[in-house]
């Protein structure tokens, strides 16, 4: 009898911790972490970086084509890697994107993106209008089927191996990094 009661204060302090979990994730509790994964926002400054994809490009396929637009074959060895972001400013003020983003591999060799002549291409150091996004509403991005804005990357084979993969971005409050999803 003493051990059922035991198994019954056990699995009902466990339900508790439970509810008190799911408690305290419903109520919007949010971290100030720089260092996310994949799909996670990251603030900024006052702007909102979320990487919604990221894959491999590949130059033979339709939809990938227009996201290479003006790209040379990858060298030997080499593949084109896009990452798809979304940024909100939810200010008063126009504020600007990052100019500059690099992706590190887990033996600490990093790659920096390459300029895109893609109508999908994030416009780096470019401004969100007050209360706006990247992609703008509406824009080729946007309606795109990744919705999101493209930076792009060429990086090597061995980078593939080498995971987990991180994004830098940077920013007034020191640089985010992203985990990528592979």
């Amino acid at each position: 009898m003493a051990a059922n009661r035991r198994i019954a204060s056990s699995l009902l302090a466990a339900l508790l911790l439970v509810g008190a979990v799911f408690a305290l994730s419903a109520c919007g509790a949010s971290s100030d972490s720089k260092d996310v994964v994949e799909g996670e926002p990251v603030e900024l400054g006052e702007l909102s970086y979320n990487v919604v994809f990221s894959r491999f490009l590949n130059p033979n396929d339709n939809e990938d084509s227009a996201y290479l637009v003006g790209q040379p074959e990858p060298p030997e060895g080499h593949a084109y890697f896009g990452v798809f972001l979304e940024v909100q400013n939810e200010s008063e003020e126009p504020q600007t994107l990052a100019d500059a983003f690099t992706i590190a591999d887990a033996g600490n060799q990093t790659f920096e993106a390459i300029p895109s002549k893609s109508l999908y291409a994030l416009p780096f150091g470019g401004e969100v209008e007050s209360q706006e996004q990247i992609p703008i509403l509406d824009s080729t991005s946007e309606q795109g089927p990744i919705e999101g804005s493209l930076v792009l990357f060429e990086l090597p084979a061995s980078a593939s191996e080498n995971r987990p993969l991180t994004l830098s971005i940077p920013g007034p409050d020191g640089p985010a990094t992203v985990t990528l999803d592979l």
